[in-house]
């Protein structure tokens, strides 16, 4: 560690893991769902559990981005953090307003947390992934507000690097779009418009950019390949990014009273959004091929490369295959939809998390060249529990979206969604064994930092 300020990244990365503990535990309760539909009910119904495990997976990514942040812009800017009291603090009353959160999900009627919380002053809840009272709201903007100044003012104040120029980008990008969640318009066709602007343009644009930048940072470091190479690498990908991805809001405004021309702007554009990810998996593989050095912390090298694989696989090839309107016609809404977002919020977001923190975490710890060789193997095999469990998980989910579309809305002889839905409970079955054994790895991977190299 070259900064002693970079240590407030450590509690922001143990957070964020033990939220995506919680966030996989509420995925396999729901699960469980799908196939015993009385299961839980009614102390914990299918709504909330929904609820919690998206809204812990958004959470547990800005932790996850903010730990990285707090670690690599002291080393980029080459001074130490602007204000680490200060990430502190917006640490502690994230966590406070997070759990709250989420206990109020848990145990208050949802109707009843609209009231409490000064909904009617004004109204932003009820709308998927964005679910949070106006107070969780308000503060989400104060956090991520002071976040964006102590980075800024700590960059101004130091080096300036492509890398944090990009990260800057996406963290403004973040900001401006989540504005959106405070409007809510009484039409819901104009709703959809503007809820897209917030949930497309974080995942599939600004989140990306941040994506981009940790992986960027990472590399340097494991590699040792010169800055400008992988720099001029960040520019092309993000500009790729940037144009696919804005004009890619498209495929979400198909069919649903939008103007026609949508139908031909999303189809287009949305076939262009896998080109960057394809890009990305091309810049971990040369890095690592023309590496200068060979850095001892192997296993944050496969997590690097396998993240560009896994989202190209789940943002760029799983997105791709219903993302044309004539296909999206028939796919929207099936369990393919869910199939393409577990699998691309895992392979772009959730493993670039698993990537910083496979680096900067053994250095916080006061191992500065990683873990020991025991402990990346055991690191390795939850690397692959994860990894297989996924495309697994994937994989049933698609093919439960297949049965969906042939079932109902394909052919002459169809039959109704809850019929349906019983046709697909054996694949429910399958879903939900892959999903434990994410689960397992992930139990593995927090076990890998406890082993320790024999005498």
């Amino acid at each position: 560690m070259k900064y002693t300020s970079q240590a407030v990244a450590k509690p922001y990365f143990i957070f964020a893991l033990i939220l995506l503990a919680g966030e996989i535990l509420f995925g396999l309760l729901m699960s469980v769902q799908y196939v015993y539909g009385d299961f839980l009910f009614p102390l914990i119904p299918f709504n909330v559990l929904r609820m919690v495990h998206t809204n812990l997976l958004i959470v547990l990514l800005l932790f996850g981005f903010m730990g990285a942040t707090y670690y690599l812009v002291p080393e980029e800017a080459e001074r130490e953090l602007w204000s680490p009291k200060l990430a502190m603090v917006t640490f502690w009353v994230f966590v406070v307003a997070g759990v709250a959160t989420i206990l109020g999900y848990l145990f208050v009627p949802y109707a009843t947390l609209t009231e409490i919380t000064f909904n009617e002053l004004l109204p932003t809840m009820g709308r998927e992934f964005l679910e949070q009272p106006l107070p969780t709201k308000v503060g989400i903007v104060l956090v991520v507000v002071s976040y964006i100044v102590n980075v800024s003012m700590t960059v101004l104040k130091g080096r300036r690097t492509v890398i944090t120029t990009v990260l800057i980008t996406g963290l403004l990008g973040l900001a401006v779009f989540f504005l959106f969640a405070f409007y809510v318009p009484d039409n819901l066709i104009m709703d959809k418009f503007f809820w897209w602007f917030t949930v497309h343009l974080w995942v599939e644009a600004t989140w990306e950019l941040i994506m981009g930048a940790i992986l960027a940072f990472v590399l340097i470091k494991v590699t040792g390949v010169d800055r400008e190479h992988i720099d001029k690498w960040l520019y092309l990908i993000i500009a790729m990014t940037m144009v696919s991805g804005i004009l890619g809001t498209g495929h979400h405004f198909f069919y649903m009273g939008a103007p026609e021309y949508w139908l031909w702007i999303g189809s287009i554009s949305s076939a262009v959004e896998p080109l960057p990810f394809f890009l990305m998996i091309l810049f971990a593989f040369t890095m690592a091929r023309d590496r200068k050095i060979k850095h001892d912390n192997e296993i944050a090298l496969t997590w690097a490369k396998g993240t560009a694989v896994m989202a190209f696989i789940g943002a760029g090839v799983w997105g791709f295959f219903h993302t044309l309107a004539p296909v999206n016609m028939y796919t929207h809404g099936t369990q393919l939809t869910a199939a393409h977002g577990h699998l691309s919020f895992y392979g772009a977001y959730i493993m670039i998390v698993f990537t910083v923190v496979s680096y900067a975490m053994p250095i916080l710890r006061g191992r500065p060249h990683g873990n020991c060789e025991k402990a990346q193997k055991v690191e390795l095999t939850s690397f692959w529990m994860m990894n297989i469990g996924m495309m697994g998980l994937t994989l049933a989910l698609s093919a439960a979206g297949l049965v969906q579309i042939f079932d109902s809305r394909v052919g002459t002889d169809l039959i109704g969604f809850m019929e349906s839905a019983e046709s697909i409970s054996s694949i429910f079955m399958i879903r939900a064994g892959f999903g434990l054994l994410v689960f397992l790895g992930l139990l593995t991977y927090f076990y890998s930092f406890f082993v320790k190299e024999e005498a």
